[in-house]
């Protein structure tokens, strides 16, 4: 046998699905996206390179619509459905099949390379992107891409049998690629490429198997069979561990094993300290089934519904009666006290179905969220008739994105006020307390807090655009990322002082940011005095368990010293020691 067939080695990526496990390696080799430049001979040959690329969308489509009626029968997840019915959206969208036609007859190419030609168009469009969820839903556009490559080459996948116990290696996992596996005999996804957002980090964690992406070159540093150690935790994937090393791990197994089933005993507890102070704990989600993990982990509400996505992807615009849906399936569900529905954060770089789409320099400070609203007045009202008649099946709240300033406020509740009034002209009935309230997420907002408090029942912190804009940087911009720190002391006392602004004026002040979810902050966020924390809910048994570690007192303390601290890293070197002496199970590995 080679040696250095067997070598240890370690590779580092971004965990995305936590967790241990230790199996041997499956290369999932993906068909070749690549499609061969080809110039029609003749232009007569036009029309025939068209009826070939719709055939193949028909055939794409008809594949994916038998594997979701296949898992349909085999009562698979919600998940990997939604996702195909994206993929088929994508091939309904008649203006990739309008384009894709469209480079057929004015570059008189096959239709693979006219296929691939938009795959790049829309490459640039998403590359130009500055959300990163949506950034990442390109991976949707090319797997469609693909699989109409595949099928206009007369490729066919067949069902993939796979050995107990495997850790699928990959390029990167679409969807239906995930659909198809026969996911009991999975134990992990390592790939070549992903993110946090990417729909291989979505499944493996509504599947609840550790998963690491963004590895570059694990497709061709693995073999099938190699042994494997993924650690969906830290990001670390160990190919062909020694005898140690795998001893180790599994012992490392045991323990997250262990240290997962303590965690969920606090899923179901109250977030209160010892010294009897309530933190309420909601959970951010933008897709109605990700409502049973909420519950699951301990969310008592939704803190945050995100509903940018009851729009993308679609030729024509929801309606009334869609967006309803949508929010009567997150409003009163039963185990959930509360529901927070913000309105649409759309415009300016964001995918938007209408032909108004406005071309910007720099989106993210451009036409989008509240702005956009207001805009665009008529789009605005179809969802707030929505969300004003789910409001009747339990209690609601609406929350209006990046508020700058009073009169952006005054205005959306001046049409909140119109739309309710039509209802109600129009005898609908309504809920009897809807709250309102708005996202602190700019500078501005922070600065005149004290103004805004008065015309909204509550507050909610999105710490991760408050960041951005305060430390003016460019999330996504890899030479500045280094300097995005929620534990900057300029960002603690703007969240401090919308904290106070908030209580002083008797409401409510809530997190929803990332920010909210990092068991390391949570004694910090505790001892401002936040009413409510929302988050990830599989960051919630963890924040809990915080929680009830410590006592207001205890907080509030830790706050006062790391406001008295000037320096980012005094601040990180004292948070970390604090919590390492408080829960040394927890924070081994926090940094120094």
């Amino acid at each position: 046998m080679d040696d250095d067939k067997t070598k240890t080695f370690v590779m580092k990526g971004i965990g995305v699905s936590p967790g241990v496990i230790i199996g041997k390696a499956h290369l999932f080799n993906r068909m070749d996206i690549q499609a061969p430049f080809c110039k029609l001979s003749d232009a007569d040959l036009i029309p025939a390179e068209i009826d070939r690329f719709l055939e193949a969308l028909h055939e794409s489509e008809t594949q994916l619509l038998e594997l979701k009626k296949k898992l349909v029968d085999s009562g698979g997840g919600m998940e990997p459905l939604y996702i195909i019915d994206v993929h088929i959206m994508i091939m309904r969208d008649q203006k990739f099949i309008d384009l894709t036609m469209q480079n057929i007859r004015e570059m008189s190419v096959s239709a693979e390379w006219a296929v691939r030609m938009t795959l790049e168009k829309y490459q640039e469009m998403f590359d130009r992107m500055e959300d990163d969820y949506l950034r990442g839903r390109i991976t949707d556009i090319q797997h469609v891409g693909q699989k109409i490559i595949n099928n206009l080459a007369c490729k066919h996948h067949a069902p993939l049998e796979l050995p107990e116990g495997v850790v699928i290696i990959a390029s990167d996992l679409s969807p239906a690629d995930t659909a198809q596996l026969k996911i009991d005999k999975v134990l992990g996804f390592a790939t070549d490429v992903g993110g946090k957002t990417s729909h291989t980090a979505i499944v493996a964690r509504s599947m609840e198997i550790p998963a690491v992406v963004a590895l570059k070159s694990i497709t061709s540093a693995v073999s099938t069979n190699d042994d494997i150690i993924i650690d969906g935790s830290s990001g670390v994937v160990i190919v062909n561990p020694d005898p140690e090393i795998r001893r180790r791990y599994e012992w490392k197994k045991k323990l997250y094993e262990k240290a997962q089933d303590d965690l969920l005993d606090y899923a179901g507890l109250p977030a209160v300290t010892k010294d009897n102070h309530r933190v309420e704990i909601g959970g951010n989600i933008e897709f109605i089934e990700e409502i049973p993990s909420a519950i699951h982990h301990g969310a008592e509400g939704i803190g945050l519904y995100r509903t940018e996505f009851i729009y993308i992807n679609r030729q024509e615009l929801p309606d009334e009666e869609e967006h309803l849906a949508n929010y009567r399936s997150v409003v009163g569900v039963e185990g959930l006290s509360w529901a927070t529905i913000r309105t649409f954060d759309l415009g300016g770089d964001k995918f938007f179905p209408d032909k108004k789409s406005f071309h910007e320099m720099n989106p993210q400070l451009g036409m989008r969220a509240i702005r956009f609203c207001l805009k665009e007045k008529e789009l605005f009202k179809v969802q707030l008739r929505a969300i004003l008649r789910a409001s009747v099946y339990g209690k609601l709240r609406i929350m209006f994105p990046m508020i700058s300033g009073i009169e952006e406020i005054r205005e959306a509740k001046s049409i909140l006020a119109e739309v309710k009034n039509d209802l109600l002209s129009e005898g609908i009935q309504l809920g009897e307390k809807i709250e309102t309230g708005i996202m602190i997420e700019i500078p501005s907002a922070v600065i005149i807090a004290d103004q805004l408090a008065r015309e909204v029942d509550f507050f909610s912190i999105g710490t991760n655009d408050l960041i951005q804009y305060t430390l003016a940087i460019d999330r996504i911009n890899e030479q500045v990322s280094y300097l995005y720190e929620p534990l900057h002391p300029a960002v603690l006392r703007l969240i401090k002082s919308v904290v106070d602004a908030g209580h002083n004026a008797g409401i409510r002040v809530a997190m929803c940011g990332e920010m909210a979810g990092e068991p390391a902050y949570t004694m910090i966020l505790v001892g401002m005095g936040l009413d409510e924390l929302s988050m990830n809910p599989l960051a919630i048994p963890r924040v809990k368990k915080i929680i009830r570690g410590i006592t207001l007192k205890a907080a509030e303390f830790l706050l006062e010293k790391v406001l008295s601290l000037s320096s980012l890293e005094e601040i990180k070197t004292f948070v970390g020691e604090e919590m390492r002496k408080r829960f040394p199970e927890d924070f081994s590995e926090i940094s120094q």
